[in-house]
């Protein structure tokens, strides 16, 4: 029980990137294919674009900003969120070949001691007169099992947002290897960061933003399990644990950023978006981050939207992503993040202007890098939400090479 405690915190408390910036997840941008930088009209400001601050209690409100009073309101963001996901069909179909392989495994034995033979002799034989069992294997071979986990405490106002968050991700990978089997889990990150940022509008068309982030990477070397260091793996873990915990509020390793947007509204229904991120000043836990230079537009249809008690809003977007990096992905088509949504009130004390609105749900989908990406929110009496999203990120270098889908979900409480 111990050792499974252990390795389950360094599961839910590590995250794992190739060299990338710290990321945060937001499940509202993920579903609509990950195109924000101009769309931010709520605390999402805080990632992507923080000139979008300027937004909150501005759209909507036909008193400061009377071409935009159409959208439903928003006053302000405050919220604890916990989210956790996983590639869910890799872990079925990991699960399906892995049974085959320990039948492969298991006759082995079986023929070993009726004969009085060596299981390894068995099963090399096995393999040699059936070629079929090598392909089963190779299989089950390097098989990722990425996890990963988010928590947030986000607040949001008018011109002014600020978060704490960390993202969690280990990807373990299992090889059936002729002889022994084996479980690898490779090179553990872990990436916290709290950030604050401010806005201003010099026009009612004109907002700019700028914010500073403070960031923390902890490293973690790679655990290997075999049959043979099976009685050992709980004191690497808690090794492992200790390295994680005993450094964790090392601040002189820490690193910081800025970020820069600006928004501009070309017309009631169409803004322009550009943000410059993760401009660090020192290497992360070694890592030299490449800053994340994104444009994008928001077209929003005053047909659709709606600010009545039971408003309605309705965003398309388009952005063209982390243009300078070309490290991975340097195909075009995996800079373009498309997407749209719609949020319904469905229930509501009429005649209050969004002020009581009990129920919530919003749609999405669009395409992250040229894979499909959808999903849901669900909120309640204003209080709490359930969000779901599923995205696919490459792990190759272009787009189609080597996908890996995600599914993740959140649960959030705040106003």
């Amino acid at each position: 029980m111990k050792k499974l405690l252990v390795f389950l915190i360094l599961v839910l408390t590590v995250t794992s990137f190739a060299i990338k910036a710290p990321t945060h997840r937001s499940l509202r941008a993920e579903a609509m294919g990950n195109a924000h930088v101009a769309l931010v009209d709520d605390k999402e400001a805080i990632y992507f674009n923080y000139a979008g601050l300027n937004q909150i209690n501005r759209l909507g409100n036909y008193e400061e900003r009377p071409e935009q009073g159409y959208y439903p309101r928003n006053l302000g963001d405050m919220r604890l969120n916990l989210g956790g996901a996983g590639p869910f069909e890799t872990y079925f179909s990991t699960y399906n070949v892995a049974k085959d392989v320990q039948k492969i495994y298991s006759r082995a034995s079986e023929v070993a001691k009726e004969n009085g033979l060596k299981e390894s002799n068995v099963l090399l034989d096995s393999l040699s007169a059936h070629p079929e069992l090598i392909h089963k294997m190779n299989e089950y071979d390097h098989k990722y099992l990425s996890m990963k986990i988010k928590m947030d405490a986000e607040m949001a106002f008018h011109n002014f947002g600020g978060a704490i968050w960390v993202d969690g991700n280990v990807a373990p990978y299992m090889d059936a290897g002729l002889i022994v089997p084996q479980i690898v889990v490779d090179t553990f990150y872990v990436d916290g960061v709290a950030q604050v940022g401010t806005a201003y509008g010099f026009t009612d068309e004109f907002s700019a933003g700028i914010g500073i982030k403070f960031a923390k990477r902890h490293k973690v070397e790679s655990v290997q399990v075999t049959m043979a260091n099976y009685d050992n793996i709980q004191d690497t873990l808690e090794d492992r644990y200790h390295d994680v915990a005993d450094e964790l509020f090392e601040f002189s390793s820490m690193s910081f950023a800025i970020d820069l947007g600006m928004l501009y509204q070309v017309a009631r229904e169409v803004r322009l978006g550009l943000s410059v991120r993760d401009i660090y000043f020192k290497e992360l836990a070694g890592d030299k981050i490449t800053p994340n230079i994104t444009a994008g537009i928001n077209y929003s249809p005053r047909f659709f939207n709606k600010n009545t008690g039971f408003g309605r809003k309705f965003n398309i977007a388009f952005d063209y992503a982390d243009a300078i990096n070309g490290q991975n992905n340097y195909k075009f088509l995996s800079h373009i993040n498309f997407g749209m949504e719609v949020e319904q009130t469905l229930l509501a004390w009429p005649g209050y202007n969004n002020a009581i609105r009990f129920l919530a749900l919003r749609l999405s989908g669009g395409f992250k890098g040229g894979y499909p990406a959808a999903g849901f929110g669900l909120e309640v009496l204003r209080f709490v939400s359930v969000e779901f999203a599923t995205w696919a990120e490459e792990l190759g270098y272009y787009t189609g090479q080597d996908e890996e889908r995600v599914y993740m979900g959140q649960l959030s409480i705040g106003f």
